[in-house]
């Protein structure tokens, strides 16, 4: 073990005597006040079933780390859920709480002086928020895939979380009976972890293992398996060895683990909300990477090799006996950077020796590929100067060009009702704004129900659709330019986009235009007046007035400003 751990104070010292007393108290002897401390970072909820299994995997991984010869201390944190916590504010509480958990986690560990931490990785917004902490604490830290929730079956068909979303809005648009809904809704679960399907959670779990800051081989995996249970243990034997090594998160997190995570996710065909993600990721650990230029340099490079749902109709248990996130990192390794380091304390290409894939349907090799066209494309434009995100998929029948003219709206309420009402035509551009970071606030604004709202309506491949707002990882319908930047509540283009502009998308050319001359911006811009925030109070403001843009990861402080704990500011 170090000579010195964080974690302990000379033997007298205040600190070290009130320590003693609060840990006796927990049954803790002073016999094992020398040992490694290490926090567990649990966000348990009730609430929602992404959550309700961390309880047994923390207490599981408590005894794993004493018999390594450490401590264990859990930590809470809050625990969104985008199907829970996303009722509140229009879902404004969803992205604002990847932030709250950072800071949660700073608080405690850092506060403690912890020596080491292992992290819990559930739903979409906690496996960014404890990498985001990972990268801004630099302390020993792991993270643990716990896994995605088994689906159904109704009236013979398979049946998930995704199935049951999508029909929600087919039931508001009128196409779908609500009694065939709740049938879905009943059978569409069938136990612990997040959503089935590539979405943003176990696209993110992906990107822990491609960061190299998860065990191999531990995502995709299916929660409260055995198979789970057996990184659990490796996991807290190896968090000691880590802090005995002193391996921190910025020794791993470097620009080349990064651009590897981005190859992973292109290749999966995974969520567009990893972008941002891991923005925030190199944010937080001072870390000069442009995620969102490496998607628009990789996407021309790297095939799609998996074809998980929402983007192809393979399963996430296909992907996982297949050979899951190692498997396509052993296909992807001729493109890849090697020689990067892992929380393994060996390299990527060692860790990838002897891996092999046993199903070469389900994560195609290079030359067999679902799709060399990206499944994610990068567009800019006078209208999305900085950028604007296209969900793709592998389907060749999508179009990748739409020009018509824009239909206007300020809520995703209006725009439903105007598709119920039949204003919305086909050849329209759905233009959905006022749903940014700030505009949202925390991209709230129900983006993904009028997507599925849309298809419901039947016109999935006659409209196409901008937003600043972001998209649920299961959403893959119809052509949807998400997350515009500049966003409008700051006075981005898209907020003087008018009804009748006429829009023109263009994936082969990585376009996003209006036919709106620079003298009709500023004349407009002149008599712009922002919108009233939609929701406002409490943490949703401290959130507003805080956050940073979306080409920095959408941070509450901006990268220029971060000071890490324990240093001082230059």
């Amino acid at each position: 073990m170090p000579k010195k751990l964080r974690s302990n104070f000379p033997y007298g010292s205040y600190l070290w005597a009130v320590r003693a007393a609060q840990w006796r108290a927990l049954g803790i002897e002073e016999s094992e006040l020398e040992k490694p401390k290490i926090a567990i970072v649990n966000s348990s909820s009730n609430l929602a079933i992404c959550f309700s299994h961390l309880d047994g995997i923390a207490a599981s991984l408590k005894q794993s780390i004493r018999d390594a010869g450490a401590l264990p201390f859990e930590i809470r944190t809050a625990a969104p859920s985008d199907f829970i916590t996303g009722a509140g504010a229009g879902g404004a509480y969803m992205l604002a709480a990847r932030d709250l958990i950072t800071n949660d986690i700073e608080v405690a560990v850092e506060g403690a002086q912890l020596d080491g931490m292992i992290c819990l990785a559930s739903c979409d917004k906690t496996v960014p928020g404890q990498l985001m902490a990972a990268a801004r604490l630099n302390i020993p830290t792991l993270i643990v895939v716990c896994g995605y929730q088994p689906s159904g079956e109704y009236n013979g068909q398979h049946v998930d979380i995704e199935d049951v979303f999508i029909s929600s809005m087919h039931v508001v648009t009128g196409t779908l009976p609500v009694e065939e809904l709740a049938g879905m809704a009943r059978n569409a679960i069938r136990g612990p972890g997040v959503c089935s399907g590539m979405g943003t959670a176990n696209s993110m779990h992906l990107v822990c293992e491609a960061l190299g800051m998860a065990l191999p081989g531990s995502s995709p995996i299916a929660a409260n398996s055995p198979q789970m249970f057996d990184f659990v243990h490796q996991a807290g034997k190896r968090i000691v060895e880590m802090i005995e090594e002193d391996l921190k998160p910025r020794d791993i997190l470097t620009p080349a683990a990064f651009a590897n995570a981005v190859a992973t996710i292109l290749a999966a065909g995974g969520s567009v909300n990893t972008i941002k993600h891991m923005q925030a990721v190199a944010a937080e650990g001072g870390i000069d990477v442009d995620v969102y230029q490496l998607f628009r340099k990789l996407g021309k490079k790297i095939p799609v090799l998996v074809g998980v749902r929402p983007v192809g109709e393979h399963s996430i248990e296909q992907m996982e006996a297949a050979g899951g996130g190692r498997g396509l990192l052993k296909r992807l390794e001729p493109l890849l950077h090697g020689d990067v380091l892992t929380v393994t304390g060996k390299t990527l290409t060692q860790n990838l020796q002897g891996v092999t894939v046993s199903d070469d349907e389900v994560i195609r090799p290079l030359h067999a590929p679902f799709a060399t066209q990206p499944a994610i494309v990068m567009l800019r434009g006078n209208i999305a100067p900085q950028a604007g995100i296209v969900k793709y998929g592998i389907d060749p029948r999508k179009p990748r060009q739409f020009k018509g003219p824009a239909i206007c709206f300020e809520r995703s309420a209006d725009a439903i009702q105007a598709l119920q009402d039949g204003r919305i035509q086909p050849g329209h551009v759905v233009v959905m704004r006022g749903a940014g970071v700030q505009g949202g606030p925390a991209m709230g604004g129900g983006a993904s129900k009028v997507v599925f709202a849309i298809d419901g309506a039947g016109l999935g491949d006659h409209v196409a659709m901008l937003t600043d707002g972001h998209l649920s990882g299961l959403v893959c319908k119809g052509l949807v330019v998400a997350e515009v930047a500049p966003e409008a509540a700051v006075g981005g283009p898209l907020a003087l986009v008018e009804d009748g502009d006429i829009i023109d998308i263009d994936l082969d050319l990585n376009t996003l235009d209006a036919n709106i001359s620079e003298t009709q911006m500023q004349a407009r811009r002149a008599r712009w007046i922002p919108a009233a925030p939609q929701f406002g109070g409490g943490w949703l403001d401290i959130y507003r007035h805080n956050v940073s843009s979306m080409e920095h990861g959408a941070v509450l402080i901006k990268p220029l400003d971060i000071t890490h704990p324990g240093e001082q500011p230059q």
